[in-house]
């Protein structure tokens, strides 16, 4: 059996300079929350914002949700405080930290550097500290494998599509939706997939941007349902009535978790000794064999992932 990754079907971003976002955050569903500094911070407020992000990872709470702080990125004078102060001050408290605007592998290298140095400094597990590369523009993009395989520390690879959307001159502003003309596809697809192969080849998560019409939950089960559809791992959300759809999209139909277990267990019994060391068979209806195993696992890893429970198990026929 494949290892449960860290489910991410959810990611919540909360401003890490609001106090009561960054609480009321604790008790919502979503599988990360992400505190941020960069965009949501006004350039005024980031430097107060990293003693209240600090304060709010370690005041507790947070039970199995995942806990990454997005800081600024590396053109900016803000990066290096940002991820000293950080973990530093709730390292211990800390999963992964998310570096926006990745444009090179050099980037995610000089941030694993510095998370090696502060981890050595203060006592950390060295390399425990996570690293979410997120990609917003066309140079980015273009980098993504290097970027992927940058470090062993990166767990993820992040659409940004706003930031995107701005890069390549696309003609909209409206975040997450199609651009006025575009009638026919689905003009994001491109870059989708190739987040999602640069990820794969690399045994990353990917994860979708986010959907800012955040009132519109039809709207945003629409836009989920393809990037899910293409075998994203998750999305974010900016407001919880976003998290329960979420968390439903990307996770397994419950009919086919509990399918993907038969195959998982029928295929184990029939190509044993006992099972007759069969490497294709018939399940039902279905013909299974080593390509239908490999499937499953994913689907079966993605329900474990999300804490699904089988409603049903497969028995072996009797002798």
């Amino acid at each position: 059996m494949v290892e449960a990754r860290r489910s991410r079907r959810s990611c919540l971003a909360v401003p890490g300079s609001n106090p009561r976002f960054l609480e009321k955050a604790k008790g919502l569903d979503a599988d990360q929350v992400f505190l941020d500094l960069e965009d949501s911070v006004a350039p005024i407020a980031k430097a107060d914002a990293r003693g209240t992000v600090v304060e709010a990872l370690n005041s507790g709470g947070w039970g199995e949700t995942l806990r990454v702080v997005r800081v600024n990125d590396w053109t900016t004078q803000w990066t290096y405080r940002d991820v000293v102060e950080v973990v530093e001050g709730s390292g211990p408290n800390l999963d992964c930290i998310m570096l926006p605007k990745v444009q090179t592998a050099e980037q995610v290298m000089a941030l694993d550097l510095l998370l090696t140095q502060i981890e050595m400094t203060v006592g950390l597990d060295v390399g425990r500290i996570g690293i979410e590369a997120q990609i917003e523009n066309a140079l980015g993009l273009i980098n993504v494998d290097v970027i992927a395989s940058a470090s062993p520390r990166v767990e993820t690879i992040i659409f940004g599509p706003a930031d995107f959307m701005a890069s390549i001159n696309m003609k909209s502003l409206i975040v997450g939706e199609q651009p006025p003309g575009y009638d026919v596809g689905d003009a994001f697809h491109y870059i989708l997939m190739r987040i999602l192969m640069a990820a794969r080849a690399n045994d990353k998560q990917a994860i979708d941007g986010p959907y800012l019409q955040v009132r519109d939950v039809e709207g945003f089960e629409r836009v989920a349902a393809r990037s899910a559809a293409l075998g994203f791992d998750g999305k974010w959300v900016l407001h919880p009535d976003q998290i329960a759809a979420a968390n439903a999209i990307y996770s397994p139909l419950q009919n086919d978790y509990d399918h993907a277990e038969d195959i998982l267990d029928a295929y184990d019994h029939y190509t044993s000794e006992k099972g007759g060391a069969r490497g294709a068979v018939m399940l039902g209806d279905e013909m299974i064999d080593e390509a239908s195993r490999k499937m499953a696992l994913v689907v079966s890893a993605k329900g474990r992932a999300a804490g699904m429970d089988r409603t049903s198990a497969w028995q072996p026929p009797e002798d």
